[in-house]
């Protein structure tokens, strides 16, 4: 056979190819349907994330006010085994020979040094829960904020 039959042979055979294209309506039709599948598949998940957030929600909920009776019974049998304690102490340094008044004002001023300690910290932590990073970003992005924050915040990075 010659080169010129086969490539006219070549010609007249049907391409494969071309036989399974899908025509433009339906690649329409195929595209539109993968669009609603991909939008369906998306809500579904929206919905499945939202009915998980709602869970973890009502759990933490539920773990909050456990942690906080049992933060009651910790505060009460601790009070209480604070005030067996400074007693017991009492009695120690009343046994070393000091005056009662002087025993008490001891064991007082070590409870208030306690005390002192632990409403500091606690203020340290109370400033941390401010979120003021979060508050800083979104003022950067215009949303909240007051002017008095905006300046401050520029009089200190004018500062720095």
């Amino acid at each position: 056979m010659s080169e010129s039959q086969a490539r006219d042979g070549a010609a007249d055979a049907p391409d494969p190819a071309a036989a399974a294209r899908p025509s433009l309506e339906e690649s329409f039709r195929e595209f539109g349907n993968a669009g609603r599948e991909g939008l369906t598949a998306t809500l579904e998940a929206g919905r499945a994330l939202r009915k998980l957030v709602a869970a973890d929600l009502a759990l933490a909920r539920a773990a909050l006010a456990r942690a906080l009776v049992w933060l009651t019974v910790a505060v009460a049998f601790g009070g209480s085994a604070w005030l067996l304690l400074m007693g017991a102490m009492i009695a120690v340094l009343q046994r070393l020979g000091w005056s009662w008044l002087a025993s008490i004002s001891a064991t007082a001023a070590f409870s208030l040094v306690v005390t002192a300690l632990g409403a500091w910290q606690a203020l340290r932590y109370f400033e941390m829960s401010k979120l003021d990073a979060t508050r800083r970003q979104l003022a950067k992005l215009g949303i909240g904020g007051d002017g008095d924050d905006d300046e401050d915040h520029v009089r200190e990075e004018a500062r720095r």
